[in-house]
């Protein structure tokens, strides 16, 4: 028990070499401070992150937009529950707009909120939809498009930037909820009224 003890005491007192020592701190947090939360230690490339996170931000904008056209033109006799869905998908894909605008500035970038492109820098499309059944469909592939999409910015980031993978994985926590929600409306409806 002593031993291992001491295994642990002299585990934890190397990783305390890797610390810097309190005036190297001060030192550093004094440099290059119109930065803001971007020291020295930050490891990703910047500019690149920068470009996934605005690649993020017009797929949730898009997304936005085609919950809210699914909202307003969701018609028949099981769209009520369905609209309901919609806005709410719509409602948190506008805060995740918001996250990845913030995280865009605090990383010292700006966001493009410009409409300009908006569907061309989006990764998922803007597929309209006709059919309460179609609407459902495009809204799933555009989550399944977001969730791997993130996968993948999350993967990149590896452990070079852990605030802004630690955002991207909650958002993509919420995109897997709604493509959860989806196929089970889906699953339901061609129950119900089989295609």
């Amino acid at each position: 028990m002593t031993q291992l003890l001491d295994n642990n005491f002299v585990n934890r007192a190397a990783d305390l070499t890797m610390l810097s020592d309190i005036q190297t701190l001060r030192a550093r947090a004094r440099q290059d401070i119109e930065e803001g939360a971007v020291t020295a230690g930050y490891a990703a490339d910047r500019e690149v992150v920068i470009k996934l996170l605005n690649e993020a931000l017009a797929t949730e904008l898009v997304c936005v937009l085609r919950y809210k056209r699914h909202y307003f033109m969701a018609k028949g006799i099981n769209s009520e529950s369905v609209k309901a869905e919609f806005l709410e998908h719509a409602k948190e894909e506008m805060a995740h707009a918001d996250q990845l605008a913030k995280r865009i500035t605090e990383l010292g970038g700006e966001p493009d909120f410009s409409p300009d492109g908006l569907s061309q820098r989006s990764h998922a499309e803007y597929i309209a939809g006709e059919t309460l059944n179609e609407m459902i469909k495009e809204d799933l592939i555009a989550e399944r498009i977001a969730i791997e999409s993130y996968r993948e910015m999350i993967a990149y980031l590896a452990d070079n930037d852990s605030t802004t993978q630690k955002l991207l994985k909650e958002i993509l926590a919420v995109e897997e909820e709604h493509a959860e929600d989806l196929a089970s409306i889906l699953g339901n409806l061609n129950q119900t009224y089989p295609i």
